[in-house]
């Protein structure tokens, strides 16, 4: 539900900041330098570098508790992404009718830098990253912001980019009212977070689709044909900006695609065609093929060089806890790919490796639908590992598809587990399709832990 106010939200007066994260304390520190009077509320507790941070700049702010009655004297709220809208404090904040907008709005009206913004279900940061690096590689003065890197508010209070490539999610986007995206891409959708939105996949697409949000004709729309919810929902919405699709499955005039001889082809008006092999891409796999394609049309619509191009897509390496690969022992190849949260990552990790693979998954389930992986596991799984809380619907939904499903009490467990269930050529994966907050912070920790166990077989 789209917070009317939000779209006319004061410039000066009593900020209040909902979170002290990376993005809450970058949103008060912006705050103050633009001369707003500045409070900080954390339900829980803040982490001892921000709470520095905070004290450092002067900021006021307040741990383990909302003070409600103060908060709700502000002129204007930015809300950190993981507080939900159904929380009654939001609730009376809207009921007030006093705005509340996420980070990335509020710091994109202080700056006048190109936003390349990035959203999706799968891949996001994989390409976000890629984007980054390529441009990097280009010479461009580009910073890295939204669910990756530093906060995008406090690089526009204490940095000077040009440019900003933006990995955006639905939370952040729920948030967004004026924000405009120079280039804005979906990669695909499948059902996420369904939980925060009403268990209706159309509220979760519709969240996507606010990436499109005032874009002007000089602005540039990337997505993929192949994606069913993104085509499904496309003739709902209206944008003035240049279409770009990418696609594998046919031959584009205007896009990227596959030719016969397997060259992503890179076609936009007025620009220089591009083509590289998918065999020289660094990244393996058809999810990063759709991913290279992706941050491929960034860089065309850019202008950049095609042999910069060809160097970074053929040289980048992949992001910590997405399908890195931890170590070779004994033969058996393990892969860390915590970041692996919901089912659909799942998929785009057993499709890039081949069979035996040994998978550990679990965690706290959000609603996953397994169906979609039975085919893979029954093709390519020997054993699955469960770690977690929530074990009951892994093992329902795949006792007839692996031979064995054991659970386990610990990652290292697990891992263990996984070693003794191996062989030379086989793959141990992690990839949880659930969320880690049963046994651990987040899922770096997740994966941390899984490469600490790893070393110390």
């Amino acid at each position: 539900m789209a917070n009317i106010e939000a779209t006319y939200y004061p410039q000066s007066g009593f900020l209040a900041v909902l979170g002290a994260g990376e993005s809450g304390v970058g949103a008060a520190i912006l705050a103050k330098d633009k001369g707003f009077d500045v409070f900080v509320s954390d339900k829980g507790g803040i982490a001892e570098q921000y709470k520095s941070t905070l004290i450092a700049e002067g900021i006021d702010f307040e741990q383990l508790q909302h003070s409600e009655a103060r908060i709700l004297q502000a002129d204007l709220v930015v809300k950190s992404p993981g507080i939900p809208e159904k929380a009654p404090l939001v609730q009376a904040l809207k009921a007030s009718g006093i705005p509340v907008i996420s980070e990335i709005e509020f710091a994109a009206q202080y700056t006048d830098a190109k936003l390349y913004c990035i959203t999706g279900s799968n891949g996001k940061s994989t390409t976000t990253m890629l984007t980054y690096y390529m441009l990097q590689k280009a010479g461009v003065n580009v910073g890295l912001a939204g669910n990756i890197g530093k906060s995008f508010a406090l690089q526009v209070a204490r940095s000077d980019f040009d440019f900003y490539v933006l990995e955006i999610s639905s939370f952040m986007l729920d948030d967004m009212y004026r924000f405009r995206a120079d280039v804005a891409v979906i990669l695909n959708i499948t059902p996420d977070h369904l939980d925060r939105y009403e268990y209706q996949l159309e509220n979760y697409v519709a969240s996507k689709f606010r990436i499109l949000q005032n874009q002007r004709e000089e602005d540039y729309f990337i997505y993929c044909m192949d994606d069913e919810e993104t085509m499904k929902a496309l003739p709902a919405y209206t944008t003035k900006a240049m279409r770009l699709p990418f696609t594998q499955q046919q031959v584009l005039v205007q896009g990227a695609f596959l030719d016969e001889n397997k060259n992503i082809v890179i076609n936009i008006p007025n620009k220089e065609t591009f083509e590289m092999n998918i065999e020289e891409l660094s990244l393996q796999g058809k999810h990063n093929v759709y991913n290279n394609m992706a941050s491929g049309l960034i860089g065309k619509a850019m202008e950049l060089r095609n042999q910069t191009m060809k160097e970074s897509m053929s040289s980048y390496v992949n992001i910590e806890h997405r399908l890195e690969h931890v170590a070779c022992i004994g033969g058996v190849n393990y892969i860390n790919d915590s970041k692996a949260t919901n089912v659909n990552s799942v998929w785009y990790a057993l499709e890039s490796f081949s069979p035996d693979i040994i998978l550990i998954m679990g965690g706290v389930d959000k609603g996953n639908d397994y169906e979609m992986l039975r085919d893979l596991v029954k093709a390519k799984v020997k054993a699955i590992v469960c770690i977690g809380k929530d074990t009951v619907r892994i093992h329902e939904s795949f006792e007839d598809d692996a031979d064995v499903i054991v659970n386990s009490s610990s990652m290292q467990e697990a891992v263990e587990m996984a070693s003794h269930l191996s062989k030379k050529g086989d793959t141990v994966l992690l990839s949880p399709a659930c969320a880690s907050f049963d046994w651990f912070r987040n899922y770096e920790e997740r994966g941390d832990k899984f490469k600490e166990a790893v070393m110390a077989l």
